[in-house]
């Protein structure tokens, strides 16, 4: 008797079908077929085990499992449970007439009991786009995929729960899962007091003024200054005044989390924007995203429509620091293997901070023991290419002594925040039918449309190029910058006041500014 079971497998953030196909006939042996891995072939092992522990028989004739299309390769262990359906169907020693209605997905433990399977959210997005019923998961990996409707998912915590929901025999209302209020902040999660409030940061209003714009538009920034000015403690200030993503953005995100293995377990959709801050000896690999049979997303995708900060940029190896560079300008990445290929979004924002010579003292009178050429290869490292694609660059002093003895109300980070969410409520109208959320996203066709200037701003303009000697890439992130400036602003035209403000943050194109 033929049996076939519907199963997925994860390509990216997006899920394929898979189909477990199960025949027993004469003849002796458990035949696994379908360029499975070491994971998927040990789990007739398994499964085996499993279903005897639970009083269920292995039938003494042939079994063939066949993991279609036989051409892609298929790896993980979460084919353990469709497996073990289909060897009980197939055998008639249970009947499961709801069998091909679902996507099934899990990892048996030798008890019967399942274990959570990464990528729900692409599996649930799979089987309400195929027209299925909907899917049946592990419990904690069901609680994930909650936010897709008009399917049934239904969590299982072993395979006798799984057999009573493909019975039909009883309602199984017990054992769906539903959208829950709790909520849990991916990636690597910030509590309350780690988010620093801009009214704690002394001084440094030009910086902050950075961040804002920075947080508006979605630009990268970099921060330059000695030990103490402040510059951790303002990138970490940057994540407590985004706005929370939107629908669109939130499913991005969840899915990568997803696929990755680290979805969070409430059955909530997360809204809070990752911050990732990776130390800067971290590996190409796991920056970008790789691996050899597995391909993982990096710390750039974790980072998609969040923050990634790196902290003593200049220390990291110029070859991590190089990789960043398609990704910044294409937010996305493309991972190639030999006999794969896989996609990721990467639209982050980098916020990345360094000291401006190797002792850390350049600009604080005599306390720089650094020669010129030790300051020029110290920050050699950012690269034209790297720099061209940063929109912000900051400059950061020591705090002035008598503001921090006669300290100030300052601003708080709610004030910012309230700013920043007028200007993206701005883009987001403005980008309603295109695709993107921010002004740093524009391509040049929607630079052309979304940001005209007037004779003269682009006199100023013109006279600012030939001055720094910019890029052409420069160019069009100053007019990106420009918008965003205006958008704070609630300004419905670039104003040359705008202009000006925007050039003002490239001031590393300036040649030997460090000699």
């Amino acid at each position: 008797m033929l049996i076939n079971i519907h199963c997925a497998k994860c390509i990216g953030i997006d899920a394929v079908p898979v189909t477990v196909e199960i025949d027993i006939a004469t003849g002796i042996g458990i035949h696994l077929v379908g360029l499975a891995d070491a994971a998927v072939k040990e789990s007739l092992l398994r499964t085996i085990t499993s279903l005897q522990s639970m009083g269920f028989r292995i039938p003494g004739r042939k079994i063939v499992i066949n993991l279609a299309p036989a051409d892609m390769h298929k790896k993980g262990s979460g084919y353990d449970v469709p497996i073990a359906l289909g060897i009980i169907a197939a055998s008639g020693q249970q009947d499961l007439p709801l069998l091909d209605r679902f996507i099934i997905m899990g990892e048996l433990g030798l008890d019967g009991s399942i274990r959570e399977v990464p990528g729900a959210l692409p599996i649930a997005e799979l089987a309400r786009n195929s027209g299925l019923q909907g899917c049946i998961l592990p419990k904690i990996s069901a609680l994930e995929a909650t936010e897709y409707e008009g399917i049934e998912i239904y969590g299982a915590d072993n395979l006798n729960d799984v057999i009573r929901i493909l019975s039909g025999e009883e309602p199984c209302d017990d054992l769906m899962v539903r959208k829950n209020a709790g909520r849990k902040a991916c990636g690597k999660e910030m509590n309350s007091h780690e988010i620093m409030d801009f009214s704690e940061i002394i001084g440094q209003e030009g910086a902050k003024r950075g961040i804002e714009i920075a947080a508006a538009g979605g630009h990268n920034v970099i921060l330059i200054g000695p030990p103490g000015s402040g510059k951790s403690s303002l990138a970490k200030a940057m994540a407590g005044i985004l706005p929370p993503m939107t629908t669109e953005e939130a499913l991005q995100t969840n899915k990568i989390y997803s696929v990755a293995g680290k979805g969070s377990p409430t059955g909530s959709i997360l809204k809070l924007r990752p911050f990732r801050s990776p130390h800067y000896s971290v590996s190409t690999a796991a920056l970008i995203g790789g691996g050899s049979d597995n391909i993982m997303p990096g710390e750039i995708s974790l980072a998609h429509n969040g923050i990634l900060m790196i902290d003593e940029f200049c220390e990291a190896p110029k070859k991590v620091l190089e990789a960043l560079r398609a990704p910044l300008e294409d937010r996305k990445v493309t991972i190639s293997r030999l006999k794969s290929k896989v996609e990721y979004p990467a639209d982050f924002t980098l916020v990345a901070a360094t000291n401006p010579c190797p002792c850390g003292y350049y600009g604080e009178g005599d306390r720089c023991s650094c020669t010129p050429s030790k300051r020029i290869a110290y920050l050699s490292k950012l690269s034209g290419p790297i720099m061209d694609r940063i929109d912000i660059q900051l400059w950061m002093s020591p705090v002035d002594p008598r503001k921090l003895v006669h300290r100030k109300k300052a601003e708080s980070s709610t004030e910012v925040a309230a700013r920043v969410l007028r200007a993206r409520e701005i883009q987001k109208k403005r980008f309603a039918e295109e695709g993107i959320f921010c002004n740093s996203a524009m391509t040049n066709r929607q630079i052309e449309r979304h940001c005209p200037l007037c004779d003269e701003c682009k006199v100023l303009l013109e006279r600012i190029i030939e001055r720094m000697g910019l890029s052409a890439r420069a160019c069009t992130r100053i007019i990106k910058l420009a918008r965003t400036i205006a958008d704070l602003a609630e300004a419905p035209d670039i104003l040359p006041e705008h202009i000006s403000e925007a050039a003002g943050y490239r001031f590393l194109d300036k040649q030997n500014i460090f000699a």
